[in-house]
């Protein structure tokens, strides 16, 4: 298979029994929330998500590993071409698109020739991976009772948990639910509870949509609305309805997939076939960046199940659709899934599937990384205008960053400012601190040498401690309770008394030791420019 196109199925419009007045077509789309552009009806709060896919999932090269092709037929250009990934993931792509390897070192135009002496980098989920030339390997300080009894058990667990181990479990569950029998039949196949699933020539009927109040409704597709021509295990996809849920598992959407008595792409069965292959998603609460990501670090996980990194966004709102190839994403909230609330050992960090996914979003985005001035740590305080964990005594707290000469010292409010230059702040920021908030999510995108500095964690201590395990940066926050002043209790709407809901005062003093400690962890990283001890701090 070949995915190369992500899409979300956002608005269908029903078609006109009449013509319609420009009138009528306004008061639709007003009412349905929707906005038209060159895709077709799209609901406005995807608009933010759809510009960071567009930029995230620009052509990378990807085709699945049963693309054997070595030109590709839409442009008629090698298929090296196409390939826009950061330098040090191309040999790794390389490895599991050997066909295009050979296609490279055929032609003297190709311009990764030198990354052909490196085939046997593999990420890790590969069959034929060798151990010593894998991506990377996460690294445990100690075993922890009930988890692992040495620390390269420990190590494993949380490769698995976490790292490219996970996606090699994903694809070893991997098992057919509907099998093509002759040229032309259909096909699905799927992970252990439809957490992740592949479908060719996918037939769906949208003409007779069921809606109400939930956002995903688990009966929207009826019996002989999704399915295809090919041979059907219905027992076996039932038995995979344990984790039904909107953001666990595709069941809810997959549970009436049907044996069609017809091949979907024949005989004018659809109003439209889509030819490129599509990604479908379920997103996360779209409130702020860390439930965003929860759909794009998932998102990334599902390229490499498939073996592909080129995408293209499509909005979809036809009667009846026929899908050549299709991946139904993993999903945000997945039980034992990754990114939000995932189970993690203990003492352990840095894993290179997280690394992987900020390299890949940087490089997509063109996001570059510059060369701090010779002794210099920067620091960037992100702030928040919100009503609530507001810093009350800020203005002290940045007046004693800059007594500190080796620090360049930001303040910036991310609210006022575009995504984009979000992202080239973060990157180039040595020392990051904000206290608990989604803004923290940036973590993501900072240097492996930087720092995070949750100045206060409101009680909620392994959220974003666990974001910067997995990412690999390492992570300090407010440790001495009697230096910390709440503006008072704090005011949950429905629970009461909330930790995340007032403003607080920090000590200076004990601010500038963690800062200063902060910085040394900086400096005495192996990765760090400048080797030279900073005697100021």
């Amino acid at each position: 298979m070949a995915p190369r196109l992500s899409c979300f199925v956002a608005e269908r419009r029903p078609s006109p029994l009449k013509k319609e007045s420009k009138t009528d077509k306004r008061k639709w789309m007003e009412d349905h929330e929707v906005i038209e552009n060159e895709f077709g009806f799209l609901h406005r709060s995807t608009i933010t998500i759809l510009l960071l896919l567009q930029f995230v999932m620009e052509p990378a090269g990807g085709f699945g590993l049963e693309d054997q092709n070595v030109v590709d037929s839409a442009n008629k250009m090698p298929l090296y071409s196409n390939i826009r990934l950061p330098d040090e993931h191309i040999p790794y792509f390389l490895h599991n698109n050997m066909h295009i390897a050979v296609t490279c070192e055929k032609d003297s135009l190709c311009p990764f020739k030198k990354y052909l002496r490196e085939l046997e980098s593999c990420w890790g989920y590969e069959k034929d991976c060798k151990p010593e030339y894998r991506f990377s390997y996460p690294v445990c300080t100690e075993a922890t009772s009930g988890w692992a009894n040495t620390v390269e058990g420990a190590e494993e667990i949380f490769w698995k948990q976490a790292d490219f181990g996970y996606v090699k479990e994903m694809l070893l569950e991997m098992q057919t639910l509907c099998e093509p029998v002759s040229a032309g039949d259909s096909s699905l196949a799927c992970t252990k509870y439809t957490r992740y699933c592949r479908a060719t020539n996918l037939y769906i009927d949208l003409r007779n949509p069921r809606r109400n109040t939930d956002r995903y409704r688990e009966d929207f597709l009826e019996e002989g609305e999704i399915g295809g021509h090919c041979k059907l295990n219905k027992k076996a996809l039932v038995d995979e309805g344990e984790h039904k849920s909107p953001l666990q598992s595709w069941f809810a959407e997959l549970q009436t997939y049907s044996q069609l008595n017809f091949q979907p792409m024949e005989g004018g069965n659809c109003d439209l076939v889509i030819e490129k292959p599509t990604y479908f998603m379920k997103l996360d609460a779209g409130v702020n960046m860390y439930h965003h990501f929860c759909d794009f670090v998932n998102l990334y996980i599902s390229q490499h199940i498939n073996n592909s990194f080129n995408a293209d966004v499509n909005i979809v709102m036809w009667d009846t659709v026929c899908f050549k190839e299709a991946v139904f994403s993993l999903l945000p909230r997945m039980r034992y899934g990754l990114f939000y609330n995932t189970p993690l050992v203990p003492d352990c960090f840095s894993t290179g599937m997280f690394r992987a996914f900020s390299q890949h979003v940087l490089f997509r985005l063109n996001i570059t990384k510059d060369v701090p001035l010779m002794g210099r740590i920067r620091v960037t305080f992100l702030v928040r205008s919100t009503q609530y964990r507001r810093v009350l005594n800020q203005q002290e707290l940045v007046k004693a960053l800059k007594m500190v000469s080796v620090f360049d010292v930001r303040v910036v409010d991310y609210k006022d400012i575009g995504f984009l230059e979000q992202l080239k702040i973060t990157h180039n920021s040595d020392i990051f601190i904000s206290i608990h908030g989604a803004g923290l999510t940036h973590l993501f995108f900072l240097p492996d040498w930087a720092v995070i500095f949750e100045l206060y964690n409101c009680d909620d201590d392994r959220c974003y401690l666990d974001l910067a395990r997995l990412r690999g940066v390492h992570y300090t926050t407010w440790e001495k309770r009697d230096k910390v002043i709440p503006q008072d209790k704090g005011h949950h709407p429905t629970l009461g008394d909330h930790p995340k809901f007032t403003n607080y005062s920090f000590d200076v003093t004990e601010f500038m030791r963690l800062v200063l400690s902060a910085a040394q962890r900086v400096t005495q990283h192996p990765k760090w420019h400048f080797t030279q001890y900073h005697t100021e701090l």
